[in-house]
């Protein structure tokens, strides 16, 4: 409601248009606010914007890890793969990609974020996912962990939310206090 007053410049570029809160009592600026709105909820350009902040997410857990885990010779890619953990289908196994790998020598634990405000379906492609690549990611001897928060997951996405979780050997909220638990839980396996 308030999005607009957001106080992180980078955070708050993608809100700028969450302003709905400051016509509360006025019906006419409400009216035309409302009207003068709907493409931007529309289909159209919601998978837009949910990828723009799933980017936005990623990018804060990046720089979290970076900063908190305090392990040598340690690397963070965003986007990467874990050796031998594939998509398996009828043409080919091609390397599974994760939103964040973090590995020290043959250690690996993929991170998976879904931060959403919405109701699309990444969350329920995640959750559809978990079993097969948790079962891949074990069976090696890694880890996978997931970063789940947003209205859209939490409320509406209950069962996706309660898959991943059984299918995650962490799972955390963007708290600073969660991350926190996700750097232990990395710094545990990586050490």
């Amino acid at each position: 409601m308030f999005g607009r007053a957001c106080a992180n410049q980078e955070t708050g570029d993608f809100l700028r248009r969450c302003e709905i809160g400051s016509y509360l009592g006025q019906r006419e600026e409400l009216d035309r606010f409302i009207k003068q709105r709907y493409i931007w909820v529309s289909r159209i350009t919601m998978g837009s914007r949910s990828n723009d902040l799933g980017q936005l997410a990623q990018r804060f857990v990046v720089e979290h890890l970076r900063s908190n885990l305090g392990i040598a010779e340690i690397e963070i890619r965003p986007n990467s793969t874990i050796p031998g953990v594939t998509h398996t289908d009828r043409q080919t196994n091609r390397p599974t990609t994760f939103d964040i790998v973090v590995s020290k020598e043959s250690r690996y634990v993929a991170v998976e974020i879904s931060f959403q405000v919405t109701t699309n379906s990444v969350i329920e492609r995640k959750a559809g996912q978990s079993q097969a690549r948790f079962s891949q990611i074990d069976r090696a001897g890694h880890k996978i962990a997931y970063v789940l928060d947003g209205i859209g997951n939490l409320v509406q996405r209950e069962s996706a939310i309660s898959t991943i979780c059984s299918y995650s050997h962490c799972t955390a909220t963007f708290s600073s206090s969660e991350l926190d638990v996700l750097c232990n839980f990395i710094r545990e396996h990586l050490q």
